[in-house]
């Protein structure tokens, strides 16, 4: 098994989940997230699944289609502490190669700083109504 990067910030372990979604990889997704049975992911649409078993789970069944997404990340909203940050962002999802946009989804990622760095503990994402984005400032990764 390979070592887990160590993400020094917040924002550098937001890039790479985002990174990881985009490329549908799942050993760089789940290196973004901390291994802790308490971790919880809820999926747009889905259950909220708590553990690091599950959690996987659900990222290899969504990466396992094998569609590339596009994830251009809106109206960031960040909190950071010393140990805990909470970032909000509205995901516009798109699948590579098609011009149809999913509907935006909001999204809270909330991240822990531990002795290996920056890790997620929860992805908490839900659709939401594209009138309810409006004209947000873009911010890219």
């Amino acid at each position: 098994m390979s070592k887990k990067p160590i993400f020094t910030t917040p924002q550098e372990a937001e890039a790479a989940f985002y990174e990881a979604l985009e490329r549908g990889d799942l050993e760089a997704m789940m290196a973004v997230w901390s291994e802790d049975e308490e971790i919880v992911c809820i999926q747009p649409g889905g259950g909220r699944l708590t553990g690091y078993a599950l959690v996987r789970e659900s990222w290899r069944r969504i990466f396992e289609g094998g569609r590339r997404l596009q994830v251009q990340l809106l109206a960031l909203s960040a909190v950071h502490g010393p140990f805990t940050a909470v970032h909000s962002v509205i995901e516009q999802i798109a699948v590579a190669g098609e011009k149809h946009l999913a509907a935006p989804v909001a999204a809270t990622n909330v991240y822990v700083r531990g002795a290996f760095g920056w890790r997620m503990i929860v992805h908490h994402a839900s659709p939401v109504p594209p009138s309810s984005v409006g004209d947000v400032p873009q911010v890219l990764h």
